[in-house]
């Protein structure tokens, strides 16, 4: 396991000034949460990778896994209702299928809360971690960007079910699962007709049963109600083979930032969607900053579930090793999800120390 080291602990004084200095405020973070805060937003399934407890009432608690869901609940929890820039640092506690992996990251975070002004906010966040590059040495590096609400777009397009559209939106962060509905799609293995005969056959039989019956822990009513939107709704084999290919080709855009808005609207064009992007969409159209050279990835964030727009992420190369040292970007449904009334824009970045 590495030990947070004097080297890192100065490299993290030196940080911590530049956020301070481009007018973000210091805060101090809970170690300890309630878990459910985390099952809730990441399932049952993430249970396994956090080191949770019970207290002295039966409150299941955990030490923090993620330092953004705790600022997020920090800023539900005072019931902000101002604009708020803020930084912290501090560890993370996680636990990994990889032994070689500590279970410990120790993080710089920054972060903006409820400001309107997102393309300025999101551009804002982006410099700022460029700014704190100029603390770490590094020889070159890459800053590779995407948007996530390009992506939920797309998929609104697409001519398939309503179902299959919500799907494919809530689960683009877990790549293996969404890999497999994109093959589900491809290959038709959900519309073979003699199955489909088959469940009419049982649709109508149920249909006068009673509906207060449950079922494998749903009621009849509840499951008759999803098979019914199927009816009206059904996905063709034809129509999955083709949204399965846009949507694969769609994921191997990549190039120069400065491409960005052109080859989106070459590729919305080509495969008839009505859709199409401005370059100032984007917070960033240098090809190159500073050490760092910048794209455009149409893949990029599948590696967390609440991002809702513009996504980062920096490699840094240094001593013949490369380094994902910043990751970052837009989440304005999470503090909604963790229980506000209503979205609040966010937008944040978080340093992971060496």
């Amino acid at each position: 396991m590495k030990t947070w080291s004097m080297k890192s602990k100065n490299l993290s004084e030196k940080i911590l000034k530049t956020l301070n200095s481009k007018g973000f405020d210091y805060i101090e973070l809970d170690s300890v949460i309630e878990t459910n805060h985390i099952v809730q937003r990441s399932g049952e399934n993430f249970r396994k990778f956090i080191f949770s407890f019970f207290d002295q009432n039966g409150k299941e608690l955990c030490l923090r896994p993620d330092l953004t869901i705790v600022s997020c609940l920090r800023y539900l929890e005072n019931n902000s209702k101002k604009k708020e820039k803020i930084f912290y640092s501090g560890q993370a506690y996680r636990k990994s299928l990889d032994a070689k992996k500590s279970i410990i990251r120790n993080q710089i975070g920054f972060e903006i809360f409820g400001s309107k002004n997102e393309k300025k906010d999101d551009k804002e966040i982006i410099k700022t971690s460029i700014k704190s590059l100029s603390n770490i040495f590094y020889t070159s590096g890459t800053l590779k960007i995407g948007n996530v609400e390009v992506f939920n777009l797309l998929i609104n397009k697409l001519n398939i079910p309503k179902r299959w559209k919500l799907r494919l939106k809530r689960h683009f962060w877990r790549d293996k699962y969404f890999n497999d509905l994109v093959k589900r799609l491809e290959n038709n293995s959900d519309v073979d007709p003699t199955i489909v005969e088959l469940d009419m056959k049982k649709y109508q039989q149920m249909l006068n049963e009673k509906k207060q019956r449950n079922i494998a822990g749903r009621s009849l009513l509840e499951i008759l109600k999803r098979f019914n939107s199927k009816i009206k709704d059904p996905r063709k084999a034809k129509d999955g083979r083709k949204v399965s290919k846009i949507i694969k080709d769609f994921l191997k855009i990549s190039c120069p930032i400065e491409q960005a808005a052109e080859e989106l609207n070459i590729f919305f064009k080509k495969n008839k969607i009505n859709l199409a992007v401005d370059q100032s969409y984007f917070p960033i159209s240098q090809n190159k900053i500073s050490k760092l050279n910048v794209k455009f990835s149409a893949s990029l964030g599948r590696n967390l579930e609440y991002y809702t727009g513009m996504v980062f992420e920096i490699y840094i190369k240094s001593k013949n090793s490369k380094i994902n040292i910043i990751n970052g970007g837009r989440y304005d449904n999470l503090i909604y999800d963790l229980g506000a009334k209503k979205t609040i824009p966010a937008v944040g970045a978080a340093i992971n120390l060496l």
